[in-house]
């Protein structure tokens, strides 16, 4: 009898924890993991609002003959666009993304746009992903997002070794916004752990802003 009786408890004794798990995941922003960061200076934060207009143009067909540009313009030359890639051009494997190279600034540039939400291959991107499944540095990334990130390496590393090479002084950028800034922290990361693919390039020539990311991993200790 006691037995019995006690079924029920353990049943909502589980389904309470479960509750206060689901719970507390709904809670988790990012905030939460930046909570602990400092502010960043006015010169760290100086290329944001330019980088997010390279992100925005992505999105366009032809820079040339924009449809949906904010006011002021996307602020880029189309003339020193290096390459544009489509959905058809990664065949699903990261999301589109364009190489610019910015002469204003210095700066080589990879934007990556956000997820599309009408486009399977950027949900199974997000959903490639298990507890544990792939080890990275010590510690734990996302799957899909660190597959992503090496097809598009795999893609454009000879182009990005000609650039380092052909602009010594420039830096190396690597922005994108969702989904597409999950991929280029990621991309950055790997970059970083294999720059004899780009010409042994100076680390501290190699950025990375990432805007409204995905969560890409945690500590063993998480």
């Amino acid at each position: 009898m006691s037995i019995v009786c006690g079924i029920p408890l353990l049943e909502c004794v589980y389904c309470l924890a479960c509750a206060r798990w689901a719970w507390k995941r709904c809670l988790h922003t990012a905030g939460h993991d930046s909570e602990t960061w400092g502010l960043s200076t006015a010169e760290e934060f100086e290329p944001v609002p330019r980088l997010c207009r390279y992100i925005l143009a992505v999105y366009e067909e032809d820079l040339h003959h924009p449809l949906w540009e904010p006011a002021g313009g996307y602020e880029i030359n189309p003339d020193w666009l290096i390459l544009k890639k489509t959905y058809e051009d990664t065949r699903g494997c990261a999301p589109p993304y364009i190489l610019y190279l910015d002469h204003n600034h210095a700066d080589i540039v990879l934007a990556i746009r956000g997820l599309n939400l009408a486009k399977e291959s950027d949900y199974a991107v997000l959903l490639d992903n298990k507890l544990g499944q792939r080890k990275f540095d010590g510690g734990y990334v996302h799957n899909g997002l660190l597959k992503a990130a090496g097809c598009v390496l795999d893609a454009e590393c000879d182009v990005l070794r000609e650039l380092v090479e052909k602009y010594p002084n420039y830096t190396l950028t690597f922005t994108g916004h969702s989904l597409g800034s999950g991929v280029a922290a990621l991309l950055t990361m790997v970059v970083v752990h294999n720059r004899d693919k780009l010409a042994n390039i100076d680390r501290k020539r190699i950025r990375c802003y990432a805007i409204a990311p995905a969560r890409l991993g945690a500590c063993p200790e998480e």
